[in-house]
């Protein structure tokens, strides 16, 4: 019994690992959103809006930001389901949207990315 405890333990920090998210990595990830996306305590809006406090919060609700009526419209609340989807295809998932972005296809790449930016609270501060 104590053999297969001890497997099962071993097995499940084995899978558990493997899908990890990385915030360091995600950092890398975020380079390609950098030139119209800040977070941090210092964010401002600049061809996008700021991303602090991300998830949970209304799409279109930034305030200051001038937002396509399609993205104030969409009734979506940022999730890290909703988030990976949007990002695989904003253009998909929320037509006419203004994000010009072909997309984020790869799948470990955005959960990095969905742990760097859940980092970030509402005023930027690191949680």
């Amino acid at each position: 019994m104590k053999r297969i405890l001890t497997l099962l333990c071993f097995l499940t920090a084995a899978t558990s690992g493997a899908q990890a998210q990385d915030a360091a990595a995600g950092e890398k990830v975020f380079a390609v959103c950098r030139p119209c996306h800040q977070v941090g305590e210092t964010a401002k809006n600049v061809v996008g809006p700021i991303l602090n406090g991300l998830f949970g919060r209304k799409s279109g609700s930034v305030e200051g930001y001038n937002y396509s009526e399609a993205n104030k419209n969409s009734g979506i609340t940022w999730n890290d389901a909703v988030f990976a989807e949007y990002i695989r295809d904003p253009r998909a998932k929320i037509p006419g949207t203004k994000m010009v972005y072909a997309g984020l296809k790869d799948e470990k790449r955005t959960q990095n990315l969905i742990a760097f930016l859940k980092q970030f609270d509402a005023s930027g501060k690191k949680k």
